[in-house]
């Protein structure tokens, strides 16, 4: 797969990719398929490991697969919600987090077409530790992975490249972060209404975490060792 640029100075596999999220709703793409499927079952998965663990990579082809790790976390988990509703769910929260778990599902495949026979492997995981009965378990989990996500991607921001793709890297890691503060505001406010910006500092402002520190926390529920010793630091 090569990854030429458009006139608009945007890698081609990010500029079809993005259009064709912005083409399609997402439930229709998981009913027909799309053209995002499509290109990431042709190019052929970076599936190697050695005993160092799934190797991210280096460079912006590294955070990409950092992001990627973290979106195959949060899309299987809340995928697992759905399917399995906590006791006394109500309709507006079953809504609010299937909503929550199409967003989580389009960006991992969204990371997954970009990146091609780049991306890495389908990562283990292990949700044991949550009880998905438990409102409680479920939310605060759910809190949990949103607050972390929003800090890795704030993080790993300062370390893409400052090429043309990495500020179109950029630009869309952006988008995609934004989104993640919503879904951390609402889980907030599920839990206890108000607290939807409690993690904001003095200044206005959300924390940043570099992946190292991520990948500790995160590997709680994910089993499959991963090496993200090649990332920019």
């Amino acid at each position: 797969m090569t990854n030429t640029e458009n006139k608009i100075g945007e890698p081609e596999s990010l500029y079809e990719v993005r259009n064709s999220f912005s083409r399609r709703k997402f439930l229709g793409i998981i009913g027909a398929g799309s053209a995002i499927m499509a290109t990431a079952a042709a190019c052929k998965k970076n599936d190697t490991m050695s005993n160092d663990g799934v190797d991210l990579g280096s460079g912006d082809i590294g955070i990409l697969n950092y992001a990627y790790s973290l979106e195959q976390l949060e899309a299987a988990f809340y995928s697992q919600i759905v399917m399995t509703p906590y006791s006394g769910i109500s309709p507006m929260e079953m809504e609010y987090l299937t909503e929550i778990r199409n967003h989580e599902v389009a960006h991992r495949e969204f990371f997954k077409a970009a990146l091609g026979s780049k991306a890495i492997i389908n990562l283990k995981l292990n949700f044991s530790s949550i009880d998905f009965a438990s409102r409680t378990s479920v939310l605060s989990t759910a809190k949990a992975f949103e607050d972390l996500g929003v800090t890795a991607y704030n993080g790993a921001g300062q370390l893409l490249s400052t090429t043309t793709t990495g500020a179109a890297y950029l630009t869309l890691a952006g988008k995609i972060v934004s989104v993640e503060a919503r879904h951390a505001a609402l889980i907030a406010d599920l839990i206890s209404n108000g607290t939807f910006a409690d993690t904001v500092d003095g200044n206005g402002l959300d924390s940043a975490r570099m992946p190292g520190e991520v990948l500790a926390i995160a590997k709680t529920y994910i089993e499959t060792k991963i090496n993200s010793s090649n990332l920019p630091s």
